[in-house]
């Protein structure tokens, strides 16, 4: 869109004109059911089967490995659900991080309600989970662990192949929410050696409403939706036909241009945290400062209401967000910062940007040039701005 500065790409990402184009034959012309006998659903099926082969290539995975579902947090209540519910004789504990996103958080808590012993481990000040802290906390009647691969909130990596050796040292399973790094960073399932892992098209330019759950070979887990054969018995419904095509074109886009991808995005990031660190007094920049998301930076700022700076940058053209999309209307202290270890008054004046190919370095100098005018508005008119002064 011209005239405006979009810089909330975690929350949504355009449709790839590619990805728009490969999508639209499916919606008409080619309208038939994959699942039924005859030529022209035998015909569908196999492009249905050739986006998940797609899919599984920018993971690392098998294409019988990948299951098509309606979004991450689909994925995500697959796995945290799945696995116990399809494990029943391996122990009744789980234990996922204190920043993970609220569809890993409320599935597990869900499972207190079934007797589950649910630990939340803790994170340090850069949002990283100690492997060491999960070999001391995880027991053998440990049936699942999920740890998200990076943050929306924060942009922090976790060091996930160390965390999942611990956790099969243990004999439990790993899963790691790795919507906001697939299709960012390199992510190889194989090399990770994760047994479940979710993510989502909305961050890889594909349409809303698309995602997919990778799970290991032979891996035991219970569908959450029953009823026709569709996915091989994983997840019953007709298929969203046009939507796996276009997930499927997007994740060969992505592929295609990672590293060229990570290299531009990263340069503009880093522009981004040096303007705004030098030039707005008492702010704190998030996360891990160097193992982190290249197309993300996120700050806090003492003395504002993030709501009211999202909206003031709005009036300015600027799009960004004050953290998860999911909770943003809450208008209460995120956990991921609390987890961090920052107070209450510091963690209120969060601001998240999450950069995309579309991003221009102009993009960028109108943040630097219009935040620091707008953050000190906002400090004019806070009491706790003028205590603190």
């Amino acid at each position: 869109m011209e005239g405006i500065t979009y810089l909330d790409h975690a929350s949504a990402t355009p449709v790839l004109p590619e990805v728009k184009e490969a999508m639209l034959p499916y919606l008409d012309e080619l309208y038939f059911n994959p699942s039924v006998v005859y030529d022209l659903g035998t015909k569908v099926k196999a492009e249905v089967d050739e986006a998940r082969e797609k899919v599984a290539s920018l993971i690392g995975a098998e294409a019988e490995e990948i299951v098509f579902t309606s979004s991450g947090a689909e994925a995500n209540n697959m796995a945290i659900k799945g696995i116990p519910f399809g494990n029943p004789k391996k122990g009744k504990r789980i234990i996922v991080s204190a920043i993970e996103h609220h569809s890993v958080l409320n599935s597990a808590r869900f499972f207190e309600r079934l007797d589950y012993e649910v630990t939340f481990l803790p994170v340090d000040h850069h949002g990283v989970v100690d492997p060491e802290r999960l070999r001391r906390t995880i027991s053998e009647d440990t049936v699942l662990v999920s740890i998200m691969h990076g943050n929306n909130e924060i942009g922090t990596i976790q060091p996930i192949k160390e965390l999942c050796e611990v956790a099969h040292e243990a004999g439990a399973f790993f899963h790691t929410d790795a919507v906001a790094t697939v299709g960012n960073i390199p992510v190889d399932v194989k090399e990770l050696g994760v047994d479940l892992l979710s993510l989502s098209g909305i961050s890889l330019g594909a349409p809303k409403g698309t995602g997919a759950l990778y799970f290991k070979r032979n891996t035991r887990f219970m569908p959450l939706i029953h009823g026709g054969i569709q996915e091989r018995g994983r997840r019953a419904g007709t298929e969203n036909v046009p939507g796996i095509i276009g997930l499927g074109k997007a994740a060969e886009i992505r592929a295609g241009r990672l590293a060229k991808r990570m290299e531009y995005l990263k340069g503009l990031r880093d522009t981004l945290v040096q303007g705004v660190t030098a030039q707005i007094p008492k702010v704190h920049f998030t996360g891990h400062p160097v193992d982190r998301l290249p197309n993300h930076a996120s700050f806090c700022i003492e003395g504002i209401e993030g709501e009211a700076l999202i909206f003031l940058l709005a009036a300015n053209g600027i799009y960004a967000n004050t953290g998860s999309a999911c909770a943003s209307k809450a208008l209460k202290t995120s956990p991921v910062l609390v987890a961090i270890g920052l107070p209450d008054v510091v963690a209120q004046g969060s601001v998240v940007f999450t950069l995309e190919e579309s991003t221009t370095q102009e993009d960028i100098d109108r943040v630097i040039e219009v935040l620091p005018g707008v953050a000190q508005r906002l400090r004019d008119m806070s009491p706790v701005w003028k205590e603190a002064a």
